[in-house]
Order: structure tokens, then C-alpha cells, then sequence
């Protein structure tokens, strides 16, 4: 979309406040198609692609991952910021870059590591994804990290809401020097909100992964369509498909229901925001971040309607004792890593052994926990298989 079609309150890659370390403008593509670009080369992304959404990674070829999850969230966010006339480039950025400091297995791998940091300076996903893309990343000789546009950064830290509150938290400790008068020199902002487009791939990612935990948990056999007949949102979407299409399977069902409630999520966010853009008289950049209240949202109806739902999967999938067996495992598998390391860390590859062979043990478990959290599903069970089994002793 041409800058001359956007919205007053849009962001606009001409008008971007630049890049930590300045660079030529490309010749080629915006500065926010520029940044989706670095993220789509990245390490950590393609690493996405075995990292656990739910189910561990190995365990189908059909669930989801965080990286097709990543790429569900770019596209909704891309299709809110189109209808309200937003640049696309940077909300589909915002949304591809948003579950890279994700560590292997999921929440129960985020879990352990809260756990093994705690102490050492915390962790917390969304500061991975942050440090990822500022500092982890290692692809340019100019500069650490990828060096994003600062409305991209913005995004990654703040896409939730502002986070000035969250600043003495041990995790959010690398945050600090990028607030107002920081040592970093570059002020994100921290007390506001982020820009409209970081505010679509945040809904956006409630919308993807709301439709397809029901999805992957039917074809997964935790839960049956006949569970969620009485279950707001997904309930109504299989009775209209059912009274639609009579002879309907149950695979089509399924997937007919979800692509529709995707829609009936999407329309409500629409109808959302611009009632509250109106109603807040929102204009410009500037009257986005210094508003009272989240612009890009669900309806209050909605809302309640998806706490009910969440609750349902909450209940019935994400507690599932098959799903349960798999978090223990995760942990276990973890936890053992991170004491092994933290006893031996020269048995980690040099670029990780390196900053950690110091009798600083913050230090060192940093190093540790950038390393864990930098491995997929897959990788992180064969080290540990290497690393604790005598039968591959010979094999490391």
C-alpha cells in the first residue's frame, strides 16, 4: 500500500525514526520490508520450525509449530492492517519476529528456564525475542543482533502494551537501558503503547493460536467436535457448517468451522477498533501511543466469549494427561541440560563455552540459558540423548 493510501495514524517506512547503527536506505524495498526480510533470514527464525506450539515437534507432521504459527499470526496481522489502511510490512514483521526467543517445548520449556534463572537474572520470552533481534542474532559485521528498524523494535518489546512497569523485573533488565535517558541512546518508548500495526499482530496472534490449539487438539484426539458444540464461538461455527453442508464429514467439518470462526474473530477486531479510534478520536502516531487504552481489540462480547473457550482448553487439552506426560518430559530434559552445563560448560559448543567458562555464575548461566533457549524440540532431545546416554557415548 502506497503511503499516500494510509491512514493518518499509520506508520510510514518514510518517515521511520532509523536504525540504531545507521545504513543506506535499500534501494530495493521499504525500511519495514527490509526488516521483514532480516527476520525471515534469521537463525533463530528458521530454528521456529522446530520448536513446539503444543505438541512436541516430532510428534506430527500436521500440528503446528512456532513457525507455522508465526507465519498464521503474519498473515491475520497483515489482513487487520490492510483493512485499516496500516502498513501491512510492519505489522507482518512485528508478527514474524514476535515468537523468536521461544525456547524448545513451549511454555513447560519457558517454565524451566523462569525456574533455572531465577537467581541469575530471569527469563522471559518476549525479552528473548527482544534480545534476539538487538543483540543474539549473529549475521553482520557492522552490528550485533539485526539491527531492525526502531518502529520494528518498538514491536517486538511493546506489542502487548507498555512495559515501564515490568522494568524491575530482574528478566526485563536488558529493557532498561532503552527507556527515556537510558544508556542505550534509543528510546523505545517503554511507558506507551506501540503503534497500531504492533497492536494487529498482537490480536492477531490471540486469533491464531485460539483457532488452531482447537484444531490441532481435534485431530490430536484430546478433544472431540462433540465437546465443543456447546462451546462459545467454535460451537455456533460447527452447527451453521452442519446445517450448511448436511452430509459433511468430520474433517471438513473441522476445518470449515475453524476458517470461519478465524473470520468472525477477524470482523469483530475490525469493528472493534474503529469504534475505539472514533470514539478516542485517535488521528495521528502520536495520539495511538499516548492513548488510554489498546486501539486494535476484541469487543467486550468477544472477550467473554474467548475466556470461555480458553478455559474449555485450558480444562480439557492443555492439561491432558498426554499433554501433561510430554511437560514432564520437556522439564526433565531441561533441567538436566542446564545443571550439566552449568557444572561443565565446556562440553557446550565454543560459542556458547566461551562466555560461560567464567566464575561468574550469572554470567555463566546466562550463556547457558541463551544456548537452551536457542534449541529446537529435536536438537534439544538429541544432546541430551549424547549427553546421558552411555549407548551414544561414542557419538557426541
Amino acid at each position: 500500500m502506497s503511503h499516500t493510501d494510509l491512514a493518518t495514524y499509520a506508520e510510514r517506512a518514510d518517515l521511520t525514526l532509523g536504525r540504531r547503527v545507521p545504513e543506506p536506505a535499500s534501494r530495493t524495498r521499504t525500511a519495514f520490508a527490509r526488516d521483514r526480510d532480516r527476520i525471515i533470514h534469521a537463525t533463530a527464525f528458521r530454528r521456529l520450525k522446530e520448536k513446539t506450539q503444543v505438541f512436541v515437534a516430532h510428534e506430527g507432521d500436521h500440528y503446528r509449530t512456532r513457525l507455522t504459527h508465526s507465519l498464521e499470526v503474519a498473515q491475520i496481522a497483515r489482513s487487520l492492517a490492510h483493512a485499516l489502511r496500516l502498513d501491512d510490512d510492519l505489522a507482518e514483521t512485528i508478527a514474524l519476529a514476535h515468537d523468536l526467543g521461544h525456547p524448545p517445548f513451549a511454555h513447560a520449556g519457558e517454565d524451566e528456564l523462569v525456574v533455572q534463572m531465577a537467581g541469575h537474572g530471569g527469563f522471559d520470552h518476549n525479552v528473548q525475542s527482544f534480545r534476539v533481534v538487538t543483540e543474539l542474532e549473529n549475521r553482520y559485521p557492522q552490528f550485533d543482533g539485526l539491527n531492525l528498524s526502531w518502529e520494528t523494535v518498538e514491536g517486538v518489546i511493546k506489542h502487548n502494551g507498555p512495559v515501564s512497569h515490568r522494568l524491575d523485573e530482574p528478566a526485563w533488565s536488558v529493557v532498561r537501558p532503552y527507556r527515556t535517558g537510558g544508556e542505550a541512546g534509543w528510546d523505545l518508548r517503554l511507558g506507551t503503547f506501540a503503534s497500531l500495526e504492533a497492536q494487529c499482530a498482537a490480536v492477531a496472534d490471540d486469533i491464531a493460536y485460539n483457532n488452531h490449539d482447537v484444531d490441532d487438539g481435534v485431530q490430536a484426539g484430546l478433544i472431540t467436535l462433540q465437546d465443543l458444540d456447546q462451546v462459545p464461538l467454535i460451537g455456533p461455527m460447527l452447527a451453521q457448517v452442519r446445517s450448511d453442508y448436511p452430509d459433511i464429514d468430520d474433517r471438513m467439518l473441522r476445518i470449515e468451522a475453524v476458517r470461519r470462526m478465524i473470520g468472525v474473530m477477524v470482523e469483530d477486531v475490525l469493528a472493534e477498533t474503529a469504534r475505539r479510534l472514533e470514539d478516542d478520536r485517535i488521528v495521528t502516531t502520536e495520539d495511538v501511543r499516548t492513548a488510554k487504552r489498546t486501539m486494535v481489540d476484541f469487543s467486550s462480547e468477544m472477550h467473554a466469549d474467548l475466556a470461555i473457550l480458553r478455559k474449555f482448553l485450558f480444562e480439557r487439552m492443555y492439561r491432558h494427561y498426554r499433554v501433561n506426560r510430554t511437560r514432564s518430559q520437556a522439564r526433565r530434559v531441561l533441567s538436566q541440560l542446564f545443571e550439566l552445563f552449568m557444572a561443565e560448560p565446556e562440553v557446550m559448543p565454543p560459542e556458547w563455552s566461551t562466555p560461560a567458562l567464567t566464575r561468574d555464575r550469572t554470567q555463566r548461566a546466562r550463556a547457558v540459558c541463551d544456548y537452551i533457549a536457542g534449541m529446537t524440540d529435536r536438537y534439544a532431545i538429541e544432546v541430551h540423548q549424547k549427553l546421558f546416554s552411555l549407548d551414544l557415548a561414542l557419538d557426541l
